[in-house]
């Protein structure tokens, strides 16, 4: 495990020599966008289509006094550019945009509001919700507000990127092996007393021993990290109090958030993210950032100017072309980045290819990616988004995960991206909540849906979505709960959200979860209502990690964390969404270690679709049965009245010898005859730690506990637990 020392690195110059003492700007290069240091002075280029002119700003190091400002000389294919010779790294700067101030068009240019470089590796100062950062006057939208704001705005610094990995390499894990693990960064160490309380709920915390320790032990393979881009609280939840803790609302996308730094050992946040990435690296982790490109924080048309909007709105924001002076909002956050202007693209492909090359992450689960697949005719799978990344030497080969779901037009796309893509499924989610918790809800109901075929269907990688359109079984990612809903724990705690303090009198979040409090609504001494709650959180947890697809795990889920049934904490930055590591319950991380690692040595289900055909021998690669042993077909798989069944997988991705899957999510034991042959429990999800010694010869009856699911193995399986 590397410590957090600070790397070496060629010395920079000191922040007093950062401006020569005649800036003397020649004309430069129209590439790469942004500020950039060649060892002799600093490269501007900036990005806009209908500016008639851009400047400048240079600040002292605090960002408070503006030193001197230029315009940039040169003008090619739509970017304006310019060197100053001498510049140096840690030179402040803003920028000014000229043009028309005409909302009716789409315009939205006002030279008195400085502007943030889109491309800012490091971004200087604290924001606050001012008047003077909105160029329209916030009375009289279509009129201008000229107050200059430049005190008060963001600026960007140049940097010297430059850090010594040491010979960082990426895990590369297969798909087949891997186990996702959702966390926030700070959520994650927040509340962990093993971890040193100055790297508590910081990049360096989640890189500390204590942290990795229990990411190995729980055999997870890659940590899926929320939003980790520079972003801004909304004005409405600063105004309450609040700010947004989940971080979905990007302002900066080549810049590391510093509220999650702690400043160890002297490191910048950017470097404090690469020692993270390194650390975790050595342990054998992989690296996944969920990636906002689908809107950005300056919101809707009565938003403020602090960066695309000002610099040319036009092109950077979909415009509907009969309203230009409003936005698409295919987002629900007021705006959507237009992905079908090649500059915009430009700016979602570099900042992936600096995170990859220049951060080392090793993949990108993104919000809302229907947006990037947007072309006039609706979303296309043959975008050219996805076809830069696909022919893309750096991108083509990390993980792309797509959450496959926006609010334009036409906008569920599960199942529809590219093949190598992978997917959230929330038919997986919601599928499994219906069959076990539901039917503890409501035992002797007759439900229609979340039938044994539904079931089938999602164990076995969703096929009747993905196999159709040639994917794998792998490209489905399979959850029951992430960060936007209830934790496991809560999920069969509460019947209805509880939500009020994000001060929306209850209405936000999901108000239909499937979710079941199992007959007391939140905490509860009573240990009838503990032991089903027990046995549904592992029941779930089991399924979702043993199933064909990759398996995710929201953070916390694995110990129990409750969130007092809030299930939309986006804007809580306390305890309620902090992991409540004191209170974990250490069976049920026992029982996911020990799922985790059944799904490592058997891998139960080969990342192949299975034909359910017999070979020479008479063993079929998959096989479904009913209690009595008998197979299950015909009318039998939509019955609603039975909720138990056998899964007999007959050439598993890793066991020696075939696996036999039991579920049973009623409410009563059921008896099932098991095929011929030697068998041996290795997973009983009824156990706290899913524990079981039960071994059995020949055709006999397996006594099923009611809501759980039991893996047998076969002699000769090869399994070591």
């Amino acid at each position: 495990m590397e410590s957090l020392k600070t790397p070496s690195h060629p010395k920079l110059p000191t922040e007093r020599s950062a401006l020569p003492a005649v800036p003397t700007v020649q004309p430069g290069q129209p590439w790469p966008l942004g500020s950039s240091f060649d060892g002799k002075g600093v490269n501007f280029a900036v990005f806009s289509a209908h500016a008639q002119a851009m400047e400048v700003c240079v600040f002292d190091p605090s960002g408070q006094h503006e030193i001197t400002r230029f315009r940039l000389p040169a003008h090619t294919s739509d970017v304006w550019h310019g060197y100053l010779p001498g510049a140096q790294p840690g030179l402040v700067y803003g920028l000014r945009a000229h043009g028309a101030w005409r909302p009716d068009r789409g315009h939205r240019f006002d030279a008195s509001k400085l502007l943030l470089d889109p491309y800012a590796r490091d971004i200087v100062g604290q924001f606050s919700w001012r008047d003077e950062h909105f160029a329209g006057d916030r009375l009289h939208p279509r009129h201008m507000d000229t107050r200059d704001n430049a005190a008060l705005a963001l600026k960007a610094r140049v940097v010297f990127d430059h850090f010594d990995w040491r010979g960082d390499q990426p895990p590369q894990v297969p798909l087949a092996d891997s186990v996702i693990y959702e966390c926030h960064v700070k959520g994650f160490s927040k509340l962990n007393e093993n971890v040193p309380p100055a790297l508590r709920g910081s990049y360096a915390g989640l890189a500390h021993p204590a942290s990795v320790a229990h990411l190995r032990r729980l055999g997870i393979t890659a940590v899926s990290l929320l939003p980790v881009h520079y972003a801004l609280s909304e004005e409405r939840l600063v105004g309450m109090g609040l700010g947004n803790y989940w971080g979905y609302n990007t302002l900066g996308f080549f810049s590391v958030d510093p509220r999650m730094a702690s400043g160890a050992d002297g490191l910048s946040p950017r470097d404090e993210f690469r020692t993270m990435v390194k650390n975790l690296h050595a342990a054998g982790l992989e690296v996944l950032l969920d990636v906002v490109y689908n809107h950005t924080a300056e919101s809707g048309e009565d938003g403020p100017t602090i960066s695309f909007r000002g610099l040319d709105n036009a092109s950077y924001y979909r415009l509907p072309p009969d309203a230009p002076a409003y936005y698409d909002n295919y987002s629900g956050c007021g705006n959507t980045l237009d992905i079908r202007q090649p500059r915009v693209l430009q700016m979602v492909m570099d900042s992936l290819r600096y995170w990859v090359g220049e951060m080392h992450v090793d993949g990108f689960r993104f919000d809302l990616a229907p947006v990037l697949g947007r072309t006039d005719h609706g979303f296309d799978r043959n975008s050219a988004f996805f076809t830069a990344v696909a022919q893309d030497p750096v991108l083509s080969r990390v993980k792309m995960i797509a959450e496959p779901w926006d609010l334009g037009p036409g906008g569920y796309q599960t199942g529809g991206f590219p093949r190598g893509w992978l997917e959230w499924n929330d038919h997986f989610r919601d599928s499994m909540r219906g069959f076990w918790v539901q039917t503890a809800a409501a035992p002797d109901a007759v439900q229609l849906e979340n039938t044994r075929a539904d079931l089938a269907l999602r164990l076995c990688g969703s096929s009747d979505i993905y196999q159709p359109r040639q994917r794998a079984p792998a490209e489905s990612v399979n959850y029951v709960v992430s960060h936007d809903g209830f934790t496991l724990r809560d999920l069969v705690s509460y019947n209805q959200r509880h939500n009020e303090a994000n001060g929306e009198e209850n209405r936000d979040g999901h108000g239909h979860s499937l979710n079941f409090n199992c007959g007391a609504e939140g905490a509860s001494e009573d240990p009838v209502v503990n032991a089903l709650r027990g046995r549904l959180q592992r029941a779930l947890l089991a399924t979702t990690l043993l199933a064909q697809g990759t398996p995710l795990v929201c953070a916390g889920d694995e110990l129990g964390h409750t969130q007092g049934g809030n299930n939309n904490p986006y804007c809580q930055d306390n305890p309620t969404t902090w992991i409540d590591w004191a209170a974990a319950d250490e069976d049920l991380i026992a029982f996911t270690t020990r799922v985790i690692a059944l799904r490592r040595q058997a891998l139960p289900f080969a990342n192949h679709w299975y034909s359910g055909v017999a070979d020479a021998l008479g063993l079929h690669d998959l096989a479904w049965l009913r209690g009595s042993g008998v197979p299950l077909e015909g009318n039998s798989w939509h019955d609603p009245q039975y909720r138990a069944l056998g899964c007999l997988i007959g050439k598993p991705g890793r066991a020696k010898a075939p696996l036999l899957l039991l579920v049973n999510a009623g409410s009563t034991e059921d008896a099932f005859l098991l095929p011929a042959g030697v068998w041996q429990c290795v997973l009983d999800s009824s156990h706290p730690r899913g524990l079981s010694s039960w071994q059995g010869q020949g055709e006999v009856v397996f006594p099923l506990p009611a809501h759980s699911l039991v893996l047998l193995a076969a002699a000769g399986a090869g399994l070591q637990l």
